[in-house]
């Protein structure tokens, strides 16, 4: 469990202060829009209606307190950039900025902050190779060269092992485990056999898993 944070309940700031709160983590969010801030408070552990632009504000959180700080304001990029840069001046320990600009991230990162997230991009990518692959589930880049897949079993695996398929060699791909009713179950022996009931997770190069996925 982690104390965090939360400033701004725009769509996305909501969503991520519910799901936090879902995980087990003691939540805090704050807003100047009351109706934004009541329609949460009952969900999360705080909610506190006031500007975090107001460096009085963000002192009386005592933001040093927090395990992470969240700054979900990318709609007005100067209150953005103050805020974050106020939170790193206040001893917030580490800070994750939204935005959705490159430009935007590399000045929230030569301020202060320890991380910036893009979420809409992170989701268009995502829905773009789920739905360009008729075996493809999920998909999450881990960095701008490597991803996690969850795919369907090609139907040329079924029945073969892993040793059989030597996915390594020919793919350039790991099987990392196996989803079946929504339990993962990491695989360590090679000598697992698909029954094609179960979707596999893969980690791997972006390219090379994109590639598997297109059938080649």
């Amino acid at each position: 469990m982690k104390s965090i944070l939360v400033i701004g309940l725009g769509r996305f700031g909501r969503h991520l202060a519910i799901k936090l709160t879902e995980l087990g983590n003691e939540v805090m969010v704050v807003d100047t829009n009351e109706d934004a801030v009541d329609k949460i408070t009952g969900i999360v552990t705080r909610a506190h209606i006031g500007d975090c632009m107001d460096e009085d504000v963000l002192r009386s959180l005592g933001v040093g307190n927090f395990d992470i700080c969240f700054v979900c304001i990318s709609n007005n990029f100067q209150s953005s950039l103050e805020i974050t840069s106020l939170l790193k001046d206040l001893g917030a320990p580490y800070v994750v900025s939204k935005t959705d600009r490159d430009i935007h991230a590399k000045f929230l990162l030569k301020i202060g902050a320890d991380d910036v997230i893009y979420p809409e991009r992170d989701m268009a990518q995502r829905a773009a190779v789920k739905y360009s692959s008729n075996l493809a589930l999920d998909y999450i880049e881990l960095t701008p060269e490597y991803a996690i897949s969850e795919m369907f079993v090609p139907e040329e695996w079924i029945g073969k092992t892993i040793k059989e398929l030597d996915v390594r060699m020919k793919h350039n791909i790991n099987i990392i485990g196996y989803k079946n009713n929504n339990h993962v179950t990491p695989i360590v022996n090679a000598g697992y056999k698909f029954n094609g009931e179960e979707h596999i997770l893969i980690a791997g190069s972006k390219k090379d898993i994109l590639l598997l996925m297109e059938g080649n």
